[in-house]
């Protein structure tokens, strides 16, 4: 899904939600109540298709956008063998070229009037290279750039660029992306390899969402108080708990630090890697209450 803020005549502030199947919005309208068609409005719209683009932001009042906020996405995770060219090229579609797009048709109304906010929804796989989240976290990668180039170019004109960065967020989507993932043979990918992905980075991966996961409503509420900043800061990491992990990689300009910190914490100290994680789920009170996790 993604956002756009509007404003008809500055007097009454409006949210276009926009998601891909308009099927599923009734969670959406539920929650919505009686603000629903008044100011919040959702429309249908598909970040990948040029026309549908068109046709959303068209439909607009004056096509005037305030505030974008894109937070469409498409996971990916595997051996690299074993997705394929097509899927990768999806992947950057939705995470990566959609944001360009998008942010090309509201830019020049932003700069014509002088003001303006983009808000990207990232992580901190943009950051920060995960295992077997490759091509995902490479789609992070490149809209960081892009956003960081465009940051210093919009200032000139007033605007913002916002990067708001969760680490582990426990969704649906997650939780469907894990279950497909342990259930695939992955085709085209070594004995040893597949080995490795399942007996290792699957457990690991859902003992830091047991661990370190955020409810989507604390991202949420992040980015609304970004959006609220009079000097909107750049980027926002979202859970401090997951810091010292990014940080590793900005303590040593070789990159040596990172990769073979978590290396070893992943493949050699996996009994060191187990007790980091306990240890923050005490600190943070979720070994005290029931998580649900992807199965």
């Amino acid at each position: 899904m993604s956002m756009l803020w509007l404003s008809f005549y500055c007097l009454v502030p409006t949210v276009i939600a926009t998601m891909r199947d308009l099927g599923k919005s009734g969670r959406l309208e539920a929650e919505a109540g009686v603000l629903l068609n008044k100011t919040l409005v959702i429309r249908q719209l598909d970040v990948t298709s040029e026309h549908s683009v068109k046709k959303c932001l068209d439909s607009l009042p004056d096509q005037k956008v305030d505030i974008l906020v894109n937070n469409a996405g498409m996971g990916q995770i595997g051996p690299l063998e074993s997705i394929s060219m097509e899927d990768m090229r999806k992947v950057f579609e939705t995470n990566f070229f959609g944001v360009v797009h998008l942010v090309k048709e509201v830019l020049p109304g932003m700069k014509k009037r002088g003001s303006g906010h983009i808000v990207v929804i990232s992580s901190v796989m943009g950051l920060q290279g995960v295992v077997f989240n490759d091509i995902y976290a490479a789609s992070k990668f490149a809209i960081e750039g892009f956003c960081e180039c465009l940051a210093v170019q919009l200032l000139k004109f007033n605007i913002f660029v916002s990067l708001i960065e969760p680490g582990p967020v426990n969704t649906e989507f997650e939780m469907k992306l894990m279950g497909e993932v342990s259930r695939s043979d992955f085709p085209g990918t070594d004995a040893e390899t597949i080995r490795y992905f399942k007996e290792i980075y699957l457990p690991s991966a859902h003992e830091i969402f047991a661990s370190l996961g955020q409810k989507p409503d604390a991202v949420a509420k992040a980015t609304v108080n970004v959006i609220g900043m009079n000097q909107p800061v750049f980027r926002h990491q979202t859970n401090a708990l997951y810091t010292p992990l990014t940080a590793l990689k900005y303590a040593d300009n070789t990159g040596n630090l990172s990769v073979r910190t978590f290396y070893n914490l992943l493949f050699n100290y996996g009994t060191l890697f187990h007790m980091s994680l306990g240890f923050l789920r005490c600190i943070t009170c979720n070994c005290f209450r029931r998580r649900v996790m992807p199965v």
